[in-house]
């Protein structure tokens, strides 16, 4: 009988070590993600910033164009 009882023990202590170590991989994992999810932030970051570039650069760009084309009218009116 107590032979018994000190079997189920060890088998439910051995269980209880698997879960442990089943929830340390589950921590590990967890944390895993986090980190993964920072990186994916940092780049969502540099995305949007990369846009905000871009976007300047079209109004530098669009406002380089309308000078351009206000003195091409000034060099056509001075020639005709």
């Amino acid at each position: 009988m107590q032979a018994d009882a000190l079997r189920l023990q060890a088998d439910a202590l051995r269980l209880q070590v698997d879960a442990l170590r089943l929830q340390a991989d589950a921590l590990r994992l967890q944390v895993d993600a986090l980190a993964l999810q920072v990186d994916a932030l940092a780049l969502q970051a540099d995305a949007l910033a990369l846009q905000a570039d871009a976007l300047a650069l079209q109004a530098d760009a669009l406002t380089l164009s309308c000078i351009a084309k206000f003195n091409l009218l000034r060099i056509n009116e001075m020639l005709y």
